[in-house]
């Protein structure tokens, strides 16, 4: 599965998400074209009516952001700020395979058992695809105290510490504050990036197609891919605000 993620050099994807927000659920669909290097993407949910195109290589810190309804204006937000983050676990910068994988190999590399905290349960159809069954637990999973030191944000932290960023608002009380945390604080971070994960990883491509995440909670997170097109070429224009399709 690594290996068929490091070599997803175009990918066009539906994504079905549900995410857990303070005690209630979330749902999304959505589909998505991305280019990994330079990145480049373009998002649509067609139930919001939400159109965002982002191109790393005009700018990483704009993207264009267009709602169809009234005003009808196309915005330029930043893709970290708290317009684009409100109610969502991930910003667009984590759309698409690689952090997954980043996210499981980190898990592994944590965990004292690594990867022999994963049992695979056989094969089953998934979302139209014939998929190996996956499922990964560690007991141990529980929290410890971090003191915040100059400029850290809820992200900064979790990209550091290798765990879920959501979890870190969450045990916090820090739901949709992604701004810089007083220094001194002292918050609860977990030790793994999550206490279980089911996956279900397509026998052909090797990618993921449904991961859901668990903490001590329960259930925080799931996603399930359909339509998956890895490694065709795009127009030239394909992620050009000037694109009449978008």
């Amino acid at each position: 599965m690594f290996d068929s993620i490091k070599n997803v050099k175009t990918l066009r994807i539906k994504i079905s998400a549900l995410e857990r927000l303070d005690k209630n659920f979330c749902t999304a669909s959505s589909e998505v074209k991305l280019k990994t290097l330079p990145r480049k993407l373009y998002f649509i949910n067609r139930i919001k009516k939400l159109e965002i195109l982002y191109d790393a290589e005009q700018s990483k810190t704009r993207a264009y952001v267009k709602q169809h309804v009234f005003p009808y204006v196309t915005l330029s937000l930043d893709p970290t700020g708290n317009l684009m983050r409100k109610n969502q676990h991930y910003t667009i910068n984590e759309l698409g395979y690689e952090f997954i994988g980043n996210s499981i190999a980190l898990t592994i590399s944590k965990d004292k058992e690594g990867i022999t905290n994963f049992v695979c349960r056989g094969k089953l159809l998934k979302n139209g695809y014939n998929c190996y069954f996956l499922e990964y637990e560690n007991k141990a999973y529980s929290y410890t105290d971090y003191k915040v030191g100059d400029n850290e944000t809820v992200g900064s932290i979790a990209s550091k510490l290798g765990v879920n960023n959501y979890l870190i608002h969450f045990k916090n009380n820090l739901l949709n504050d992604y701004g810089y945390i007083k220094k001194g604080r002292v918050i609860k971070v977990p030790t793994l990036f999550c206490k279980k994960a089911v996956l279900y990883i397509d026998d052909k491509l090797f990618l993921p197609i449904s991961i859901s995440l668990y903490d001590d909670a329960g259930l925080f997170e799931s996603y399930d891919f359909s339509g998956i097109e890895v490694n065709k070429p795009y127009a030239e224009n394909e992620f050009k605000k000037s694109n009449k399709e978008y």
